[in-house]
């Protein structure tokens, strides 16, 4: 016989199971190891160059399921996953510069000249967004990390004023480069284009510490940390933008200021509390409605872009010292949910097309190219972090 105490302790008991299935459901981090991290990485990229059209260009969209891929192209995007591949190389990977060069190519050929500075365009609708050429910038940028090659130097410096042309007295950023006006279209900001600007141009002050790149760049990074979330009206601020990450680790020894630092922390939480509510999506139809649906690799990669970042600025400025060890952890579970989540090449036998397969992350059947991209990048970067963890003591 039940009594009313076991029936109390019956009901509570189900009640604890179904919290910990639902609402209150653990954080789930798979296990990574440098060999698996570098496998992952590794396989991303080569999903990039499979993806890769004889012109430069690359798979925009891939449908697994109907073996079909999309028409449709974006520049920016173009511009980003060359970027991606660069950084691979300037972190150790050089067997990806010929296809980043192969990118780069593309975009030599729809460049667009205006006095001293050049702009990457959108060939088809003459479109010309800033961050397009930002992040082409950024890319070669890396390049010349990675390889100490000076044939890209002049390239840079005109691409760099044309940011400079694109910034507006508070610091901001405006999107659109207008060809019918000959001006920039004075009325759009863009939340991802300047932090990209912003990463491109300190970059750009490491390359050529005399040019006097750091004074945009500084302008940039006071209007992100103290006016941007407010003026442009951004919800829960602050937003999760890696690369203003990205911006301030490379800043890290000019040296940043406290209004930085402050912006750095809220970021770093940010970016931690979107991982530890990824880590508790496993999908299906008892933890979904209860936790959402599974990020795409390109906002988790992302959010593992920004939390490296935000590692090595915490691993050089003490002033965020206490934050390391979490920022390791994260950045860590992030790639381990990465990881755990690309298709590997045992699984793409069972598709259509295996090499447009492996190595890529789909939801609801579809890969982009972003995806590949930032969870490249994300890994790639969380290799450092694996190295120190494996050194530890």
């Amino acid at each position: 016989m039940i009594t009313a105490a076991g029936l109390t302790l019956a009901v509570c008991a189900v009640g604890l199971a179904l919290l910990r299935v639902t609402v209150a459901a653990p954080q789930h981090c798979p296990e990574i190891t440098p060999e698996s991290l570098e496998a992952a990485a590794g396989a991303s990229a080569t999903w990039i160059e499979v993806a890769q059209y004889p012109d430069g260009r690359y798979v925009y969209e891939y449908d697994r399921e109907a073996d079909t891929l999309s028409d449709d192209y974006n520049v920016v995007r173009h511009a980003g996953v060359t970027m991606s591949l660069y950084q691979a190389a300037a972190l150790g990977d050089l067997s990806r510069l010929h296809a980043a060069d192969r990118g780069t190519a593309w975009m030599q050929a729809n460049l667009i000249e205006h006095d001293d500075w050049v702009a990457l365009r959108n060939p088809e609708t003459g479109l010309v967004k800033l961050g397009a050429s930002s992040l082409m910038l950024a890319g070669l940028t890396q390049r010349r990390l990675a390889t100490d090659d000076p044939l890209y130097d002049d390239l840079m410096r005109r691409l760099a004023r044309f940011l400079v042309v694109m910034q507006l007295p508070d610091g901001a950023m405006l999107n659109y480069w207008d060809p019918a006006t000959g001006a920039p279209n004075p009325a759009v900001r863009s939340r991802y284009a300047t932090g990209e600007a912003l990463w491109a141009l300190a970059q750009m002050h490491r390359h050529f510490p005399e040019d006097g790149w750091d004074e945009p760049s500084w302008r940039i990074a006071d209007y992100l940390a103290l006016h941007r979330d407010e003026v442009e009206e951004l919800d829960f601020p602050p937003w999760p933008d890696q690369w203003a990450a990205y911006s301030l680790s490379e800043m890290a020894d000019w040296p940043l200021e406290e209004h930085h630092i402050e912006y750095a922390r809220a970021l770093a939480e940010r970016f931690g509390f979107l991982i530890r509510v990824e880590s508790q999506r496993t999908g299906g139809p008892i933890n979904e409605p209860f936790h959402g649906q599974l990020t795409r690799a390109a906002g988790l990669g992302t959010w593992v872009e920004g939390l490296t970042s935000m590692w090595r600025l915490a691993s050089t400025d003490e002033r965020l010292a206490d934050l390391e060890p979490k920022l390791a952890e994260r950045a860590i579970c992030g790639a381990g949910i990465l990881a755990d989540r690309q298709v590997t090449a045992a699984q793409s036998a069972d598709w259509p097309s295996p090499a447009l397969t492996a190595g890529g992350w789909f939801r609801d059947g579809l890969t982009r190219m972003d995806d590949q991209q930032h969870a490249l990048s994300g890994l790639a970067l969380t290799g450092a972090i694996l190295a120190r963890e494996e050194d530890a003591p």
